[in-house]
Order: C-alpha cells, then sequence, then structure tokens
C-alpha cells in the first residue's frame, strides 16, 4: 500500500518521540508535528492535519494524554492511538482512541501497528491480523476484528 499515513506525536520524553519520528519515517510515513503537553497538543491538532496521533497517557504537564486524545475524537481530526506503558490508567473506551500499544513496544511491533492502521485508514476494516502488542478499543474490535463465519 502507497499511501502513506502522516502522524502526530504527543509524547514528553525527547528521546523517544525522536526513536518514534524515526520509526515511522523509516516505515515510509511522515510525521507532521510532536508535542511534550497538551497545550502544545491542542494547538498542534488545530494547526496540523494527521491521520494518526499516538498518544502518551503522561505529558509534561500531567497525566494529560487522555484529555488530548477526548479533544482530538471531538475535534475528528486524527485516529488516537495510546502509547503507555500502563495501560490499566486508560478508561475503559479508550477515550474514544483506536487501541494503545504498550511500551516498551518492538521495532517490528510498531512497524506491524502502522501497517495495521495503515490499512484501517485507508481501507477499512484492516486486512493484516492485528499485532502483538496492539489492543483495539471496543468500538474498533467490533469494527475492525475479523468476522467469524
Amino acid at each position: 500500500m502507497n499511501d502513506p499515513l502522516t502522524v502526530l506525536i504527543v509524547e514528553d520524553e525527547a528521546l523517544l518521540a525522536m526513536e518514534l519520528e524515526l520509526l515511522v519515517e523509516e516505515a515510509g510515513h511522515s510525521v507532521v508535528g510532536s508535542a511534550t503537553s497538551s497545550a502544545d497538543a491542542r494547538r498542534l491538532v488545530d494547526e496540523v492535519e494527521a491521520d494518526i496521533a499516538f498518544v502518551d497517557v503522561h505529558l509534561a504537564d500531567g497525566p494529560t494524554g487522555i484529555d488530548v486524545a477526548e479533544y482530538i475524537a471531538r475535534h475528528k481530526r486524527s485516529m488516537v492511538v495510546f502509547l503507555t506503558a500502563n495501560p490499566r490508567r486508560l478508561p475503559e473506551n479508550l477515550a474514544g482512541a483506536v487501541g494503545v500499544i504498550a511500551k516498551p513496544y518492538t521495532l517490528n511491533g510498531l512497524q506491524a501497528a502502522l501497517q495495521y492502521l495503515q490499512e484501517g485508514v485507508r481501507r477499512p476494516p484492516p486486512v493484516s491480523e492485528l499485532p502483538v502488542g496492539f489492543t483495539l478499543s471496543p468500538r474498533f474490535a467490533a469494527d475492525w476484528a475479523p468476522q467469524s463465519g
């Protein structure tokens, strides 16, 4: 599939954000912005077009990633995927997010998730198997999970 994703990164750890940007670009997609706090993230969400927003739960201004995800969902700007070491801190509906990737993630796991997301964004539902380490929200699991016949 040759229709690359545009990605927004919301992560307060500079090294993790840089690593994620590199991984996204190596997979053939582009990063359109990066934010470290909820205020920066909201400003970027209003300024740039992104297919996917990778959002950490804990940002520079506290555990505000859930608020950022809800803001994005309300404004229908991007599909949110949480990247967090603590997925249990997320609400059951994942605040409108597609899903969550648990940290630490692997290069292969992230690349598989990007492929899956690309399929889901460009021609839903995805045809690939759900990547290991990627948990779909209940809403997207119902829409994207393979139907047993």
